[in-house]
């Protein structure tokens, strides 16, 4: 007789949701505050014209740290926390939807596919203005910018962050209307849909292998941060290319997908669809243990009172 050993998943219906939410929101901004910096460096990495700045992340986080200081790793990152909402959307899109299609299909995988695609889309729809903002912000230099519109450095330090942030906004706006804070809308989509599509059933199917290649008595938390650095890589790889596009569409201000690929395929080659990959993964790995370990804990910690002792977590 085959001894099958399956992770239990703990679904919508179990959870008590005052504590998931604001378990949720510190969980996701300790994570926020730990990967931010990669995010940066791989936001600068996808932008510049080859390696005109930064042979890599390592280099690029030396010279970073060396010419802006700690402060120039978090550039951003105040607007960036607005993004807390569409995590929490995202959480919630996600369960919902894993509930609504298990009224049609027990599949795992396909629960997971559907549910991170959909989530996504809801997700980015709240995402895309924070990120055209917060990129902009990524992009300044001392002085300098790597992308179309250049802040204005204030004297006051206290004005500083806000005042930086207002500049960027009035010259989007300016510029591109509010169409420019949904400028990327359909490359984010064309990323980041694929990118949680494929991100649970990979973690699902990681720690499905994973549980029947070892003991029994092996935490089931040990093997969900083990699939889940191994899905997000595998996740990363497959969309990376449009993640590039998705940046420089973004930060230059380019109107098409099609004629941005074609002009990174022309002057960097097939490897710039590559740039920015190990940052990607880097950050990735670290965010996606606390992830999966947090989420988990998280929906662990937020189980409705009557069962608690009820069910083996």
């Amino acid at each position: 007789m085959e001894d099958k050993r399956n992770i239990p998943i703990i679904e919508w219906e179990h959870l008590d949701k005052k504590k998931f939410y604001v378990f949720g929101v510190c969980m996701t901004m300790m994570i926020r505050v730990s990967v931010y910096p990669f995010t940066l460096i791989r936001t600068r990495l996808q932008v510049q014209k080859g390696k005109s700045l930064y042979n890599g992340t390592f280099d690029a986080f030396v010279k970073i740290l060396r010419s802006e200081g700690a402060a120039g790793l978090y550039r951003g990152f105040l607007v960036n926390t607005f993004t807390l909402i569409s995590g929490q959307c995202y959480v919630t899109t996600y369960e919902l939807t894993r509930k609504y299609v298990s009224k049609y299909n027990n599949s795992n995988v396909v629960k997971s596919l559907v549910a991170g695609g959909s989530a996504s889309l809801v997700a980015q729809s709240i995402t895309v203005p924070i990120d055209v903002v917060s990129q902009h912000l990524m992009m300044q230099r001392d002085g300098e910018t790597m992308g179309r519109f250049r802040v204005q450095y204030q004297d006051c330090k206290r004005n500083v962050v806000f005042g930086q942030t207002k500049d960027i906004i009035t010259q989007i706006f300016k510029a591109d209307g509010l169409r420019g804070f949904y400028r990327g809308y359909v490359a984010s989509l064309l990323t980041y849909i694929p990118n949680s599509a494929v991100w649970w059933p990979f973690y699902h199917f990681y720690a499905e292998q994973l549980s029947r290649l070892t003991p029994r008595d092996c935490p089931h938390l040990l093997l969900q941060a083990i699939s889940g650095p191994l899905a997000a890589a595998t996740a990363s790889t497959l969309t990376n290319p449009m993640d590039v596009i998705r940046a420089r569409v973004q930060v230059e201000g380019k109107n098409s997908i099609i004629l941005t690929f074609k002009q990174l395929m022309a002057e960097e080659g097939p490897w710039g669809l590559t740039k920015g990959l190990s940052a990607r993964i880097i950050s990735a790995t670290p965010s996606t243990i606390v992830i999966v370990v947090g989420y988990e804990t998280l929906k662990k910690l937020s189980l409705r009172p009557e069962l608690v002792d009820s069910r083996h977590w």
